[in-house]
């Protein structure tokens, strides 16, 4: 049985980084607002992640506002070195999360939003819908197609080359996951990567310097969607940090795109095949909005927005990949467009408007230009 309505002002649904940096800007406002997590800790989804990863992105461009990444500033910060971070900033910040409270659903009544978990039904003026670009693992469907006995994980299951039986292993995703788990595994096992669509290669370091240096000192990293260049970029996605060249001197065996398999055997676009023992799809995610009841997605199921304002009164959306910028998704650069969507807020509250950020007239499906 729920618990009577809980009412603020503003809900934020996800403690993740987006919810975090939301909640820095909320507190500052100083609105009545909580952080509704469904883990039973702060950002957990940084700790399901595989072992071994770090950020590709040093810890001075690493910080949510009001805390800076402890230590050497051209470091890259381990997996659990950022979920150490965003637990000390939730705490340090005394930000109102509650823990365990997966959202189940959302809808607009009357003058507000309603929101049932299972505890509790909330009802808030505005929502920010911060849950990130990492909800639904996606696995192609010739994953079906395989025998019981092969191993199959994806990257978001994945922890480290225990986790895999001696013999060929198959990583399925050219992006900085799929490299970054190919390289990992070829110390200790025989290794084969699938790329269906070759990404950009960009160094992690070039003249002494950091990447994201060069980033930000030419603004690139801040190009947004109503801008040429950020339209193009927004199309590519980029390696940084490894290329095949670099990955084929570890020992691991590039191949095109896995098209079928057929009991242990996977048979690439070139004709080739493979017979493995594993595999690990480091295919990527799709978002999950299923539990919105609100009309403010296309018919893909993408959210129709303008740098995360919705034409639903009072709904945002944070932290998708490309929300505005290439940095939308990043530590550090979702601030940006935290700090944009409280500024929102804070005219909607005042005005019942959220002014220049009107998505009427929409273009695109997913971000009104």
């Amino acid at each position: 049985m729920r618990d009577v309505t809980s009412r603020h002002e503003v809900i934020v649904v996800g403690g993740g980084q987006a919810g975090l940096a939301m909640g820095y800007f909320l507190r500052e406002q100083g609105r009545d607002f909580t952080i509704l997590e469904a883990a039973d800790q702060p950002a957990a989804a940084w700790r399901d992640r595989w072992d071994s990863l770090k950020l590709f992105t040093p810890a001075r461009y690493s910080a949510l506002p009001g805390l800076p990444v402890p230590g050497d500033g051209d470091r890259y910060p381990t997996r659990d070195e950022v979920a150490t971070y965003l637990a000390k900033y939730a705490r340090e910040l005394d930000l109102p999360i509650q823990l365990g409270s997966r959202v189940r659903s959302l809808r607009r009544a009357d003058d507000a939003y309603v929101l049932e978990t299972d505890e509790r039904t909330y009802e808030a003026e505005q929502v920010v819908v911060a849950t990130g670009p990492f909800q639904t693992p996606r696995v192609p469907l010739i994953a079906d197609q395989l025998d019981p006995h092969v191993v199959q994980l994806h990257s978001s299951a994945y922890r480290n080359p225990d986790d895999l039986p001696e013999g060929p292993a198959l990583v399925v995703g050219g992006g900085n996951s799929g490299f970054q788990i190919a390289e990992e595994l070829a110390a200790s096992h025989e290794v084969h990567l699938a790329i269906g669509s070759r990404q950009t290669p960009l160094p992690q370091r070039l003249l002494g310097r950091d990447l994201f240096w060069y980033l930000e000192r030419t603004g690139l990293i801040h190009k947004n969607l109503d801008s040429r260049i950020g339209q193009r970029l927004s199309g590519r996605d980029t390696l940084i940090g490894s290329t095949p060249r670099r990955i084929r001197r570890r020992g691991v065996e590039i191949h095109p795109r896995a098209v079928s398999a057929e009991r242990s055997t996977v048979t690439f676009s070139d004709g080739a095949k493979l017979h493995i023992g594993a595999v690990i799809w480091a295919t990527g995610f799709r978002s999950d909005y299923s539990w919105i009841d609100v009309p403010v997605f296309d018919a893909s199921r993408a959210p129709v927005h303008r740098r995360g304002v919705t034409e639903s009164p009072g709904l945002h959306f944070l932290g998708p990949t490309w929300q505005y910028t290439r940095g939308s998704a990043l530590l550090g650069w979702v601030n940006d467009d935290a700090r944009y969507l409280a500024q929102k807020i804070d005219e909607f509250s005042a005005t019942g408007s959220p002014g220049s950020a009107s998505t009427a007239g929409a273009k695109s499906p997913q971000l009104i230009a």
